[in-house]
């Protein structure tokens, strides 16, 4: 050996040296183990034969143990993601429970800024429901359910629809139905939700 060694090269050298030949002193030679094996009354001749079982049973044990860590890196990794994708919802859930009405009103197709309680049903006017939601999640779209409700408590129309991307945290949505002739005269009900949670409900007469 040429190479200049430091103290502490040196010192890891020794004590691998000397883990080296504890190793050699340890291992038995091949006439040893016969030897032993006829002391024990057991055939000399399988010694190879039973040498290949051993190293195959540690091969299989090094394998299971492998198998296990991956086993449990993939499980990790599986509860890892359920546990982000709860997160996730459970934030996106968060951010639906913050919004609400400010404003709801009714009006014809042409919007004067007023807010009809009597609604004639002559010429089957289509009646909006135009409702201002505040705080409403940016960059995200938000699934309104509207139901228009006769006097019998029947759902005549329901209107499921999607908003477009949101950019501004007050945002106007509307549906719309046709009173026709034949709708049922008396009190009437229009309600919007976002997913299952009721935002406004406003009460309008048709005559």
């Amino acid at each position: 050996m040429t190479q200049k060694l430091t103290p502490e090269q040196l010192s890891d050298i020794i004590a691998e040296v000397g883990n080296l030949q504890a190793r050699r002193e340890a291992e038995i030679e091949p006439e040893q183990v016969k030897q032993i094996l006829q002391e024990l009354g057991l055939a000399p001749d399988l010694v190879d034969e039973a040498l290949v079982q051993v190293q195959r049973r540690q091969v299989l044990k090094v394998q299971q143990k492998r198998n296990h860590t991956i086993t449990m890196g993939a499980i990790a990794a599986v509860v890892i993601t359920i546990m982000t994708t709860l997160f996730i919802i459970k934030q996106h859930n968060s951010t639906l429970e913050r919004v609400f009405a400010q404003t709801s009103r009714i009006t014809l197709t042409q919007d004067d800024g007023s807010d009809l309680r009597k609604i004639s049903r002559q010429n089957s006017p289509e009646v909006f429901y135009r409702v201002t939601l505040k705080d409403t999640p940016i960059g995200q779209k938000l699934d309104l359910t509207c139901n228009w409700i006769n006097p019998n408590g029947e759902i005549v129309k329901q209107n499921r629809y999607q908003t477009r991307k949101i950019d501004k945290s007050i945002w106007n949505t509307h549906c719309r139905y046709i009173i026709g002739t034949a709708s049922t005269p008396g009190n009437w009900k229009v309600q919007i939700f976002l997913q299952s949670r009721q935002l406004s409900k406003t009460e309008f007469e048709v005559k």
